[in-house]
C-alpha cells in the first residue's frame, strides 16, 4: 500500500450493504478484526435481492432467511453502519459523502477511507432499490406486494431470467388454479443457464399450471412502471395480441447500476464500475468494486461464486503489498432457480444437472449452520418478526 496514510487503524468503507456488501464486510473482519470497517446503506438491515418468488408468496418465511438487521450479524459488531444515501466520492481526499437518513439526523457526512469497496448494486424492478427506508417501511412494502398478488385473479410475469421464472413458478404453486402466464422474448427462458436446467424447470412450471408465452417481446412501460407491480393489458412488439392481467410483474432485466454518486470516468458506457480481473478500479488507488455493480464480466460473477472471498483476500493483499488473485469467471449461471419449495430446493450445476436438498436439510442444516453460522459468522435470531479504467478525477 502506498504511503502517506495517517497512523491508526486501516479504514475500510463498504459502500452498499446488500447481499455482497454484507458478505464482503463480514469476510474482511473475519480475516483481519483490527480493520476499522464502516458500511453505508439506505436501509437499516439486510434486504436481500435473492429469491423473488419466495419473497412474494411467503414473505414471512423469506424474511426469516433473507432479511435481518445489521446488528444481528455477530461479525458486524465491530463495524459502524451509516444509514443514508451516497452522494459523492472525492478520490483525491479519499472520502465518500453520505446524505444521512432523517432518522440519523439528515446531515451530510464525509467518511474517510484507506480502502473503498463499491458494492452498491443495481435497481431491478421493485425488489432491488436504493431508496432510503427503515425496517418498518421495508416490512410494509413486503406485505403490500404479497397482498396484492394474493387478491389477483390473474397474473402475467414478463421476463425470461431466473427472477421471472421463480416468481411465476412460486405464484402458481401458492395459489393453484389461478391463471399465471410467463412471457419471454426467446424460444426458451433462462438463456444464461444450461439447456438441461431450463428443460427441468419448464416441466415444473407446466406441472404447476404456468402458461408459457415464448417469443413474446413486451412493449415496456416507462422506468417508473418497471419499478412497481402493474396491470394489463401488455402489448407485444412481436405481433401477438395484448394480454390482460390483474397484476403484471415486470422482471425484464433492465437493471440500472446505483452509481450516480461516482465520477463518470470510473464507469463504463452503461454506468457500471470498471474493474480489472482483481476487482480493482483502474486509475483509483485503494478502490475496489464487487457484485452486480461491477463490470467484471457479462454474468457479473463477483456477485456469486464466493466473490466476497476473493475481494477480501485482494483488499488485504493490497494493504500488505502482496500479489492479488484474479476472478474466475464461469461459463454459465448455476444455483437454485425456483428457490426453497415446500418439499425442498433443487440446485442446478453449470452442466444443468440438479440435486435436491430436502426440506429438513434446508431448515435444520443449510440455513442455520451453513449460511448463518459458516458464511455469515453467526446471525442472531432476533431479526424481523413480522414476516439476504479511467482516472478518479
Amino acid at each position: 500500500m502506498s504511503g502517506g496514510r495517517a497512523p491508526g487503524p486501516v479504514r475500510v468503507v463498504v459502500a452498499g450493504l446488500g447481499d455482497t456488501g454484507v458478505l464482503s464486510a463480514v469476510e474482511l473482519l473475519r480475516r483481519r478484526p483490527a480493520l476499522q470497517v464502516t458500511g453505508v446503506s439506505p436501509t437499516t438491515g439486510l434486504v436481500s435481492g435473492q429469491e423473488l418468488g419466495l419473497r412474494l408468496t411467503r414473505p414471512q418465511e423469506w424474511s426469516r432467511d433473507y432479511r435481518a438487521p445489521y446488528a444481528a450479524f455477530r461479525r458486524l459488531e465491530r463495524a459502524a453502519v451509516v444509514h443514508g444515501r451516497l452522494v459523492g466520492l472525492d478520490a483525491a481526499a479519499r472520502t465518500v459523502s453520505v446524505e444521512q437518513a432523517e432518522q440519523a439526523g439528515g446531515a451530510r457526512r464525509d467518511l474517510g477511507y484507506d480502502v473503498l469497496v463499491v458494492a452498491t448494486g443495481v435497481a431491478n424492478g421493485f425488489w432491488r432499490s436504493d431508496a432510503v427506508r427503515d425496517d418498518v417501511e421495508v416490512a410494509r412494502a413486503l406485505r403490500a406486494d404479497h397482498e396484492r398478488l394474493a387478491a389477483a385473479r390473474s397474473v402475467l410475469v414478463v421476463g425470461g431470467g431466473a427472477a421471472a421464472v421463480s416468481a411465476a413458478g412460486n405464484i402458481a404453486e401458492t395459489w393453484p388454479g389461478r391463471p399465471v402466464r410467463l412471457a419471454f422474448p426467446g424460444e426458451r427462458a433462462l438463456p444464461q443457464h444450461h439447456g438441461r436446467t431450463w428443460a427441468h424447470v419448464r416441466g415444473r412450471l407446466e406441472a404447476a399450471g404456468v402458461r408459457l408465452l415464448a417469443g413474446h417481446r413486451a412493449v415496456l412501460p416507462d422506468p417508473a412502471g418497471l419499478g412497481r407491480l402493474g396491470t394489463g393489458p401488455v402489448r407485444f412488439s412481436t405481433g401477438q395480441p395484448p394480454v390482460e392481467a390483474d397484476v403484471v410483474l415486470w422482471a425484464v432485466g433492465r437493471v440500472r447500476p446505483h452509481t450516480g454518486w461516482l465520477p463518470p470516468a470510473l464507469l463504463d458506457d452503461d454506468g457500471f464500475v470498471r474493474v480489472d480481473p482483481q476487482l480493482r478500479v483502474p486509475g483509483c488507488e485503494g478502490v475496489f468494486a464487487i457484485g452486480d455493480v461491477a463490470a467484471s464480466d457479462p454474468l457479473r460473477s463477483s456477485a456469486r461464486n464466493f466473490g466476497h472471498r476473493l475481494l477480501a483476500g485482494n483488499v488485504l493483499a493490497h494493504l500488505d503489498g502482496r500479489p492479488l488473485a484474479d476472478l474466475r469467471v464461469p461459463g454459465r449461471r448455476w444455483g437454485s432457480v425456483l428457490g426453497p419449495q415446500r418439499d425442498g430446493m433443487r440446485v442446478y450445476g453449470p452442466t444443468g444437472r440438479g440435486a435436491r436438498v430436502p426440506r429438513w436439510a434446508l431448515d435444520r442444516v443449510l440455513q442455520p449452520w451453513v449460511v448463518r453460522r459458516a458464511i455469515y459468522g453467526g446471525v442472531r435470531r432476533d431479526g424481523p418478526a413480522d414476516l439476504s479504467g479511467g482516472s478518479c478525477a
